[in-house]
């Protein structure tokens, strides 16, 4: 049975607490007591409402699909869209896979600052939704720096799985207006979206951003990611940054005007690449991929 109990982290100044019983969600990263995690205040209300909060995993596909129905390497999947373990957004395209609240992992080990956990993809209800039998390994790791989550997919005997989640982390500086807020992102590609959010296949040079956030509008995807890139929010003697170490090929920045936090998400594929299939990885049965950011907390 999966334990559904708190597992909180700590490590000098930082605590990290995660949920096994409801999707792995990172539901607390505080720095001398002071969250650093938006969307966090009524976990319950979004776990009931299917939204994403703290820091979720989004599988099998980060973001959002153009439709109810995909193929890949020779299989139809045509999405119910009544099910509990979709969730829809506003315009009913299905987006971030199956609910965090509705995936149960494992722990497979613990210690004071190390967390692994586990999560088998194939029941009839998952595979229903994505076809491809599998299993992911979560491991969590805190030091005084920062936090650092390294995620494997393992495929399964039956064919090759692909590879397109990510994680939403929402981020914020507590005790400080929106408008102290300095975001940077760095000079890479674009994704030129359509008025649905999905890519159109087309991108454009991003020259890099490095300012105050003020009532700035971000929803953006970006694609041709350097080494290891970074990107960081800061004010007033503290940055709390994103940085993708390995596996990841895109990602997206979040910040909707208004809202006390910003969203620095890695992405293993662009948005609704398991239909168009642009830049879609599969993972051949029997073996692994691998993918791994961290979030680092710093004072400066």
């Amino acid at each position: 049975m999966p334990n559904t109990s708190a597992r909180t982290l700590r490590a000098g100044d930082i605590t990290a607490t995660f949920l096994p019983g409801l999707g792995m969600l990172g539901s607390s990263l505080r720095h001398r007591g002071d969250e650093l995690l938006g969307r966090v205040d009524d976990i319950e209300t979004a776990a009931a409402a299917g939204s994403t909060c703290g820091i979720p995993l989004l599988h099998p596909w980060a973001n959002r699909l153009d439709g109810p129905r995909y193929r890949v390497s020779g299989r139809e999947v045509e999405l119910d869209t009544a099910s509990p373990l979709l969730h829809l957004d506003a315009k009913g395209l299905p987006i971030h896979g199956v609910p965090w609240s509705r995936l149960a992992w494992d722990v497979m080990d613990e210690s004071g600052a190390r967390l692994e956990a586990r999560l088998g993809w194939g029941s009839p209800e998952l595979l229903a939704l994505f076809p491809f039998p599998h299993r992911l390994e979560l491991t969590v790791s805190l030091d005084p720096a920062g936090l650092t989550l390294a995620t494997e997919l393992v495929a399964g005997e039956d064919g090759p799985v692909p590879v397109s989640f990510g994680f939403h982390p929402y981020l914020r500086l507590p005790g400080l207006e929106r408008d102290a807020w300095r975001l940077a992102v760095p000079s890479i590609r674009q994704l030129v979206l359509d008025g649905r959010g999905i890519p159109n296949g087309e991108e454009r040079a991003f020259p890099g951003f490095d300012g105050p956030l003020g009532e700035l509008d971000f929803d953006d995807g970006f694609a041709d990611l350097p080494e290891h890139p970074s990107f960081s929010l800061q004010s007033r003697g503290r940055r709390i940054s994103v940085t993708l170490s390995e596996g990841y090929t895109h990602a997206q920045v979040f910040a909707p005007t208004g809202q006390a936090f910003v969203a620095l998400e890695p992405m293993t594929a662009p948005t609704n690449a398991l239909a168009s299939g642009r830049g879609l990885r599969l993972v051949s049965a029997g073996n692994s991929f691998r993918a791994t950011f961290r979030i680092g907390v710093e004072d400066v």
